[in-house]
């Protein structure tokens, strides 16, 4: 079978090739840049900003293009700033950067064979692979297999020639691409997050990395009904290919989510909710990647066969220090109270609230009540909205709107001007929560997720 036309036959990987790539796309739009901005020069003020925005969102998309071209770091990077970067990154940016989430481009059949082949050697003839990817991204993709000897279906997550051995050089070509098209400021928050993304980059290739987190999240997981954990399957494993049982599932956005009943879709809703407090409260590390395409549903029966969350990915599985996990539950506890000084007492002795006046302490105190309002109770809360409790005294997410209230008063905070870009570590604990709220509210569910936080209050 013939590889389809909108695959990569090849990754441009030699840093010959993608230095040429990249300055050549710079270079492109910053000529651009420039003259569009030259061509305004006559403008009004009003005109010239509607065409810089207008210029930016066009180089912007231009560079997003080029980028996913070549795939690799360079790739999640972009996937990266387009996550965490809306607060040093201009919005066109950062809206151009999201594509990448959604239009990487796979790699051929021919390619991947020949990296499966390296790797795995005369194993690969014990395999049926499927030539189509389940999923593609940008430092693998995802082919599914059977074991011809027993039939066992598994999923070959396989690692793109080249990828890991360019990851440095990939930054320094960012961050280049970034200077000559003059359209990011270069600040220390965002060399702070180059460097973050730069150790995430290195964790996300380390397969052996990711083989015993999966095992280890199996492991505790084990004997929970709710969850579904792919076993990693050890003989087909590499430095560049992972390997695991292939699970069965629709994505929690498939439109048969919603034909479930309210009592299946609150108690998915709940299980979600459930592994974001226990990473916290019991495991002090977190699946840090919000994306939806990290989970899929099980349909049961409705009767005996339950309905079951399957965990997948868990490359982006990152553990805090007793310091930052200690904060992070005493704000939660503080929400569960809905209590001011209890939320200002809880950030003592993190730096980077240390840091803020403390009469500027009740601003982000604000937030933090406002996005721990699904652990209050309309009793606790009375600040809450009518609608954001059902009458058992379940959150209902999409009633509430929470997910819109949070992001404004989150961008409120941040015009004061004590406040800094938060820590990068508060900012995968809130993308995380943000990814569980959206869970709920895309499947309309009611959780009781007060009584979740009951066990871990020990007198607080």
């Amino acid at each position: 079978m013939a590889d389809s036309p909108d695959k990569l036959d090849e990754l441009k990987t030699s840093a010959f090739d993608r230095r040429f790539s990249i300055a050549k796309a710079s270079l492109l739009a910053g000529t651009r840049w420039a003259t569009a901005n030259a061509g305004t020069l006559f403008s009004s003020e009003e005109v010239k900003e509607q065409k810089r925005k207008q210029a930016m969102r066009e180089q912007a998309q231009y560079l997003a293009h080029e980028i996913g071209k070549l795939k690799g770091s360079i790739v999640k990077i972009g996937q990266m700033m387009a996550l965490y970067g809306e607060h040093f990154l201009p919005p066109e940016v950062t809206e151009a950067l999201h594509s990448l989430n959604n239009d990487t481009l796979a790699l051929s059949w021919t390619a991947i064979e020949t990296q499966l082949r390296a790797q795995l050697g005369d194993k690969l003839d014990e395999l049926t692979i499927d030539r189509e990817p389940l999923g593609s991204a940008s430092l693998a993709q995802v082919h599914r297999a059977v074991r011809k000897s027993d039939g066992l279906e598994i999923v070959l997550k396989v690692q793109y020639p080249g990828v890991a051995e360019a990851i440095d050089s990939d930054m320094a070509l960012f961050r280049n691409m970034l200077k000559l098209t003059r359209m990011v400021p270069q600040t220390r928050e965002f060399d702070e997050w180059f460097e973050e993304v730069r150790s995430m980059m290195h964790r996300e290739v380390d397969y052996h990395m990711e083989a015993d987190t999966t095992r280890r999240f199996g492991e505790r997981l084990k004997n929970d009904s709710r969850y579904i954990v792919p076993q990693v399957i050890d003989e087909y494993c590499t430095d560049r290919v992972l390997c695991m049982t292939f699970e069965r599932g629709v994505p929690i956005n498939s439109p048969v989510m919603l034909s479930l009943p309210q009592s299946r879709r609150n108690a998915l809703g709940a299980a979600s909710i459930e592994i974001c407090v226990r990473e916290i409260f019991e495991w002090g590390e977190m699946q840090t990647d919000p994306n939806f395409g990290n989970y899929l549903v099980r349909m049961g029966d409705g009767k005996e066969q339950p309905d079951r969350i399957v965990l997948l990915d868990f490359g982006a599985i990152r553990p805090f220090d007793d310091n930052l996990i200690r904060v992070a539950q005493n704000l939660i506890i503080a929400g569960y109270h809905h209590n001011m000084d209890k939320m200002v007492a809880a950030m003592q002795g993190f730096p980077f609230f240390d840091a803020i006046p403390e009469h500027a302490k009740p601003l982000i105190g604000s937030v933090f009540l406002l996005a721990t309002e699904p652990f209050t109770s309309p009793a606790s809360n009375p600040d809450a909205p009518a609608n954001a409790f059902d009458s058992q005294g379940c959150y209902h997410w999409k009633a509430s709107n929470l997910h819109s209230r949070v992001i404004r008063k989150a961008g409120e905070s941040m015009i004061n001007p004590y406040v800094s870009v938060p820590p990068k570590e508060f900012m995968f604990i809130s993308r995380k929560f943000i990814g569980a709220y959206t869970f709920m509210t895309v499947i309309d569910a009611h959780t009781d997720v007060r009584s979740m936080i009951t066990p871990f209050l020990n007198g607080r």
